[in-house]
């Protein structure tokens, strides 16, 4: 028995706070740009399935009960109380929340008080620099804004978030851009923007992560799966590769999150580099049954000490259960099995699993300062 009694989730979101009815339900569960096949349901993912089996019980139901009765059930006990069975029976006793993402979702504090548990705040660069650029007149005061701003949520923050594969592609180039080059590029972006307009440039993309890379804070990149609108072939981690030999040496920690279906290279890249760790958790919600699998291929290539647990969950407190859920038992039934082949010790198993589930995330994260 692999015992996980407690998680460290590095990288969430909050819960929505209004009520949802099936379609609205349903359109959490996967990140699609239109609706499902005819005559299916989005609950007809690894996600969708995966949130009948763990999420019913903590609701009062039978696992695997029809969507209709799961969502009646929820009706009933109201998005609070719902919320708050789901978020204490995940068994995360920490979340490290992206506060960046539009719509009407709870924020670190909300989530400790319904989880009952500790929360921390990660901030978003790319929200930060448009909210910036809404309140700045010139390219000097978005730019001389923009280095205070960044600044002043490190003092807070427990790490930085990057977008930049979704919005560019991680193929940008690895060293900081030019001061002629960063007020070129604000003047034209400013110039074209429309306020709440998103932030695209390349090069003050680039800026704005080596500005996060000099506080020292964590900085998280995402990879792999993403938007709907994103292109995956951009957010390959292997792109990144250069950027990573630059910030070597730096102080500042990278962590790959999400990865699928690129776990392999993510994990490779956190073998390599010693600033560099791998996510091993928001994949497994995408795989459902199979992450045990996808589990033990990161687990192939990535020290031990150099992987982080993750939900990735966004909008429905249901994805935090699956997250953990599917973590736990994927890493019980992979450590598990080599236990039981005689390729590991239980004690060993103990040990890496404590490593993966909370104790990686304290250290890198600074949780127990």
């Amino acid at each position: 028995m692999i015992d996980t009694p407690s998680l460290v989730d590095q990288y969430c979101h909050g819960v929505l706070r209004t009520e949802l009815g099936l379609g609205t339900f349903e359109a959490q569960l996967a990140r699609t740009e239109g609706p499902p096949a005819p005559g299916t349901t989005l609950f007809d993912t690894q996600t969708g399935f995966a949130v009948r089996r763990w999420c019913p019980p903590l609701l009062g139901l039978e696992p695997h009960c029809p969507p209709a009765s799961y969502l009646a059930r929820r009706r009933e006990l109201g998005v609070l109380e719902a919320g708050r069975r789901l978020l204490r029976g995940s068994g995360i006793t920490t979340y490290l929340v992206d506060t960046g993402l539009a719509g009407d979702l709870t924020g670190p504090d909300e989530m400790a008080s319904a989880g009952a548990a500790e929360a921390r705040e990660i901030v978003r660069l790319e929200l930060l620099a448009e909210q910036v650029a809404d309140t700045s007149g010139t390219v000097e005061s978005f730019l001389a804004n923009l280095a205070e701003s960044v600044h002043g949520a490190a003092a807070n923050a427990v790490a930085f978030t990057s977008v930049a594969g979704v919005r560019h592609g991680l193929a940008l180039a690895p060293e900081p851009p030019g001061a002629g080059e960063v007020r070129g590029a604000a003047g034209r972006w400013l110039a074209e923007r429309r306020v709440g307009g998103e932030l695209d440039d390349p090069v003050l993309l680039r800026h704005v992560l080596w500005i996060a890379v000099a506080s020292g804070l964590p900085l998280q990149l995402h990879a792999g799966l993403g938007e709907p609108r994103s292109r995956i072939d951009r957010t390959d981690p292997v792109l990144l590769t250069d950027f990573v030999r630059a910030t070597a040496g730096l102080g500042t920690d990278l962590v790959l999150l999400h990865g699928y279906p690129y776990h392999r290279q993510a994990a490779h890249l956190a073998g390599v580099f010693p600033h560099v760790y791998a996510d091993s958790g928001a994949a497994l919600v995408r795989t459902g049954v199979r992450a045990a699998g996808v589990l033990a291929e990161i687990l192939e290539l990535a020290p031990f000490g150099k992987i982080l647990f993750s939900s990735g969950a966004h909008g429905l407190p249901e994805l935090h259960v699956v997250g953990a859920s599917l973590f736990r038992e994927a890493l019980g039934r992979v450590l598990g099995m080599w236990v039981a082949e005689g390729a590991w010790s239980l004690g060993d198993a103990q040990r890496v699993a404590g490593l993966i589930a909370t104790e990686n995330a304290v250290r890198v994260y600074g949780l127990g300062d």
